[in-house]
Order: C-alpha cells, then structure tokens, then sequence
C-alpha cells in the first residue's frame, strides 16, 4: 500500500490563463506475483488507485496500472521474452514504474516521454516482445518488436497535444571478443503516428547501428552505439486540420539522419552514477509528428546510513520536429530535476521526502505555453512484504 500527497504550483498548464496550484491525495493499494520455475519468470503486477485534488476536484479519478513481464527458456540457449504495461492516470508524476521495457543493446526503440501533461486524463500502454538465441559460447543473435500507445481522452484539457502511437521491429547479432567486451550490429524499423484532429501523420524511419560495451570490472561499464538512420515522412497534417482553415498538408518528406548514444554506469558500495545521451529520431510523446531528440539524463544515488539514501536525477530532452514545414513554434525542450531522500523504518515501512523542477518549452502547445515551470514537494508513506507461496 502506498500513500501520496504532493503540492504543486501550476496543476493545469496554461488552459485557464495563469497556473492553478493544487495539492493532490493517491491511495495505491497494489499486489505482486513473481513465480520462478526452471524455465519459466513471470513477474505480475496490479496497482489500482484513487487520486484526488483539493481544488482541481473535477479531476478526481481512479487510476489502474497493470503489467506483466514474462521470459521463457525454450532451450538452455533459446530464450523467448515478453512485457507489456498499461497505465491510466491523470498525474504523469505519480504513476508506478510498472511499464519498464529496455531497447535491444544499440537499439533506438526507447519511448519518448519527455512532454509532460499537466492534470489531465492519459492512457498510454507499452509492450515488446523479443527471442534470443545464443547459437555459440560468445556469438548472440535475436529479434524484437515493440509498440506504444498514447491517449488523451478529453482533448480539451490538453491543446496543443495529440494522441499518438509507434510500432517497430529490430534484429540484431552480438559478439564476446574478450572477457569484457562485446559489439554487435541492430537493424531497425520503426511506423511513427501521430493523430491531429483531422488526418494522420505517419514516419518511418529504419536505422543501421553498430553498438560496443566495455564492462573493465562488474561495478563499471561502458556503452556506445552509432550509424545512419532514415526517415521517409509522408504528407503532414497540422493540428487544427486541412478542413478548419483550409491549410494543404505539409508535402512528404525523406532524409539521412546520424543516430548514435552513449552510457555509462558506476556502481560503488555506497553510492551509484549512471549517465546516458542520445540522438536519434523518435516518437514525438504528443507533439504533432516524430521529432528529432537530442536527450541526455543523469542520476546519483547515496546511501547515508544502512536505513537512509538520498537520490538526485536529473533530465533534458530538445524535441524537435522532423518535418520543417510543420509549426516551427512547436520545437522546443523539457529540463527536470528530482531529489529524492528516502528513510526506512523496520523491515516493511518506508517514507519519502522529494523535490521535482520541471521546465517546458514548447511554444505552439497551448497548455505549455504561457506556464512553462512547475515545482512539486511531495511526501510518499509505504508499506511493504512478500510471502512465499506453495513450495
């Protein structure tokens, strides 16, 4: 069970005018089932909740998060794996991590989550599904597919911002050369959409990237990936729609792009680092199209005394979209911070005390525009066990 409340300084964006503070209650009961056989992980999570709003009341709503994440083992060197995750929510900020679904090593199929909502009803659901194949002591193969799905369903409360959705299929192959390196190849293809109020706006894009990771010891690693990437953009519609104004779609589109990242992970006894880049053509996360997006994040994480850590997390992303001739103003950057200090008590109940800064830019979404800067203070309380059932 986990207890929330949190007080924020613009809960509603620019749609009336001028931020709206408000100080939000969620209730979260949620179960877990994590079963283990010799061939089989399934990992089940349910989360229900209930979240409410101080002045924002109209807004009060149940949230349901569910996920599963399931791998199997067809053969000692065969294995097959699934996820998927489905969120509804009216607060981006107080959703459970229960839709984590990593990218194939070098791959480019991370979500674009950098365009963050004010107050307002938001279904999103991800999944992949992937086999690998180790066919020789240090030789790798395999191949994957991934979608994600965005909705808003009251249009109203988020303008400027559209429902979007993404599927893509990658195939990739990884070679050990020495104890601590491996490198390898992908190959992806990706069908990016976007839905204005009239019309559709479709990308694909497929990519050729090399990847290389370095671990020199199992505290510390090093991760690179790189090479071309094309995008065939067909006819663009802008958000109000050819029909509300009389506005020709914007023509097709083609062009070469460099996609490529980095990452690098510290793991010390008491304290652990990670930072990571990349550059790539993506989803656009609501704006009208994909995007070009150089992101960059970083987190430190230190543990004070055995029951008290502390945690900074750090973000940029600068969005912008790939088609020219759309609405310039809507290019435009996210920058967030967090800090996080965390305190266990006994074996099962934990508070945290955090911080979150956020800072969006994107001219040409109305709900953005006028109130770019949001602080939130939050005080989360949960209690926790787990019990092993059957043998």
């Amino acid at each position: 069970m986990e207890f929330t409340t949190a007080y924020t300084d613009n809960a509603l964006g620019s749609v009336t005018g001028h931020p709206v503070s408000d100080v939000s209650y969620s209730l979260a009961p949620f179960v877990e089932l994590d079963e283990t056989t010799p061939r089989l992980h399934v990992l089940t999570r349910y989360a229900p909740g209930f979240t409410f709003y101080q002045r924002t009341s109209s807004r009060n709503e149940e949230d349901q998060n569910a996920a599963i994440d399931l791998q199997y083992r067809l053969s000692p060197h065969l294995t097959l794996s699934a996820r998927d995750g489905f969120q509804k929510s009216s607060n981006v900020f107080n959703q459970p991590d229960l839709a984590a679904a990593g990218a194939v090593s070098g791959g480019t199929g991370e979500t674009n989550f950098s365009i963050i909502s004010p107050i307002a009803d938001r279904l999103s659901n991800t999944g992949n599904a992937g086999i690998s194949w180790q066919f020789a002591a240090n030789e790798l193969v395999g191949a994957g597919g991934t979608f994600t799905n965005l909705h808003y369903p009251d249009q109203a409360e988020v303008p400027g911002l559209f429902d979007a959705s993404s599927q893509a299929g990658s195939a990739f192959y990884a070679v050990r050369p020495a104890q601590a390196h491996y490198l390898g190849v992908t190959y992806q293809y990706q069908r990016l959409l976007s839905y204005p109020a009239e019309g559709l706006n479709e990308t694909q894009t497929q990519a050729v990237l090399f990847f290389y990771s370095f671990f020199p010891s199992t505290r510390l690693s090093f991760s690179f990936f790189g090479g071309p990437q094309y995008a065939d953009a067909g006819p663009q519609y802008l958000g109000t729609g050819p029909a509300q104004g009389g506005v020709a779609p914007v023509p097709a589109s083609r062009s070469w792009n460099p996609a490529a990242g980095a990452s690098f992970n510290w793991q010390g006894h008491l304290t652990s680092f990670a930072l990571s880049y990349s550059h790539l053509i993506t989803s656009g996360g609501g704006l009208l199209g994909a995007v070009l997006t150089d992101s960059a994040s970083a987190s430190l994480k230190q543990q004070i005394v055995r029951t008290l850590s502390a945690s900074l997390a750090a973000g940029y992303a600068q969005n912008d979209l790939l088609s020219s001739a759309l609405l310039l103003n809507d290019n435009g950057h996210t920058l967030s911070g967090t800090a996080v200090l965390q305190q266990q008590f006994r074996e099962h109940l934990e508070v945290q005390l955090g911080y979150t800064r956020l800072h969006q830019s994107y001219g040409g979404v109305a709900v953005l525009a006028a109130t770019p800067d949001t602080n939130r203070e939050f005080v989360a309380l949960s209690y926790r066990f787990s019990r092993g059932l059957g043998r």
